[in-house]
């Protein structure tokens, strides 16, 4: 590489001592510092500490579409802006020079001769005599056409991803609905509850419920939850809940019910998009001043029972197999006594496994002591209290279902 060679002032170097430059490249054109300084690919500007224009380029003035006489010692380098462009240069870059002596890449707007406005980015610094005093503020300007089209597309670009977005979450929103009951049916005698809260408003989730009747004023019940989420989850979320009810109907034994719906699910065993799932399946049955709740598990966290005296229990299944993943699955069914006053509650677990603030998991202990604090907890006020501790919760990365039953009414709490 030539070292670079001492220049005049007017960009040559002495008569003593070749142009490297020149040496290389004998055909180029000769180029000093004014023509450069004129024809440079940016518009150049050079002001007094009040703004009068002293100095202006080519470049500069051709995109004005006007002459130098017509700015020098005539206009401010304000007035070349356009309004709002100038109430920002005399309030914020006009401070800062005299603070800092520069302002850069200041996004602005010049109007041309004709009237057209086109946008810039500015830079300017103050240069000083040496006893430290203003004497010029150099300024450089450039064309940000290109740059602000650029952004234009861009920003479009993000409008439309929006509108898709805000498209899909309609679409998801719809589906989820799809697969859940419009509300929760009430048999007689009892009160009940539901909750949904979706992790993502751009996926489906897998997690869904039911309350319906059955012959000889039984009602069934489920709550599940399949693996993963988007339309393949979906598509089992939609084949389990139909064959729940459907199952239920010629033989309501939960167990004989989920294993039914574990031949379905299982028929898919070896397809990549199965997705096995855990689902509790019960009966409700009058019996007496009570009512009974038979329930099954496959592989589901088990019933929650909230008693009237505040206490509050889970009431496990053994075995309990996950339902889609053997083709003879081990369940187990299990009564549970509901006296009046009395709350099961049944949950996904989204609920148990969703970060604390402090980083861990919820679990399953913080939950009983949790609804042990809630008596008396009727379906409402223990689903309202479920919605509460969600927003609790530095994250909930997965799904959460919850419905509620009450049997007969919650007394009050004494004063």
């Amino acid at each position: 590489m030539w070292p670079l060679a001492r220049r005049s002032r007017r960009g040559h170097p002495p008569a003593d001592r070749p142009d490297p430059v020149r040496v290389l490249f004998p055909a180029l054109p000769a180029d000093d510092l004014d023509d450069f300084y004129d024809n440079a690919p940016c518009g150049f500007v050079s002001t007094l500490p009040d703004g009068t224009i002293v100095k202006v380029n080519a470049t500069l003035l051709t995109w004005l579409g006007c002459g130098g006489v017509d700015l020098v010692g005539r206009r401010r380098f304000a007035d070349l802006l356009t309004p709002g462009s100038r109430l920002y240069h005399e309030t914020h870059c006009v401070p800062l020079l005299r603070l800092q002596h520069e302002v850069r890449g200041i996004a602005a707007e010049m109007r041309a001769g004709d009237g057209a406005v086109f946008p810039v980015l500015v830079t300017s610094v103050v240069r000083t005599g040496r006893d430290g005093v203003p004497m010029l503020i150099r300024t450089t300007v450039f064309d940000a056409r290109e740059r602000r089209a650029y952004e234009n597309e861009l920003l479009e670009a993000r409008r439309t991803a929006d509108r898709e977005r805000d498209r899909l979450r309609l679409l998801v929103a719809g589906l989820q609905r799809s697969l859940l009951p419009a509300s929760l049916a009430v048999p007689p005698g009892m009160s009940t509850a539901s909750l949904y809260h979706m992790a993502s408003a751009d996926e489906v989730g897998g997690d869904f419920y039911d309350l319906f009747p059955l012959s000889g004023d039984r009602w069934g019940f489920f709550l599940g939850d399949v693996r993963g989420k988007g339309v393949a989850a979906a598509a089992v979320t939609a084949t389990a809940r139909y064959t729940l009810r459907a199952a239920a109907v010629y033989d309501s034994d939960p167990v004989a019910v989920l294993r039914n719906l574990n031949a379905v699910v299982y028929q898919d065993y070896a397809a990549p998009e199965h997705r096995h799932c855990t689902v509790i399946f019960g009966i409700l049955e009058r019996r007496g001043s009570g009512c009974t709740a038979t329930v099954a598990s496959g592989g589901h966290p088990p019933a929650l029972v909230v008693r009237a005296d505040g206490s509050a229990a889970y009431h496990t299944t053994d075995g309990g197999t996950l339902i889609g993943i053997l083709a003879a699955p081990r369940l187990v069914a299990r009564t549970i006594s509901l006296e009046p006053g009395d709350t099961m509650i049944l949950y996904s677990d989204g609920l148990t496994e969703a970060r604390t603030r402090a980083g861990g998991r919820y679990g399953d202990q913080a939950l009983l002591e949790f609804v042990g604090d809630l008596r008396p907890a009727g379906a409402a006020a223990a689903v309202d209290a479920l919605a509460g501790l969600l927003t609790t919760f530095a994250e909930v990365d997965d799904d959460v279902a919850v419905i509620a039953l009450t049997f007969g009414e919650v007394a009050a709490c004494p004063p």
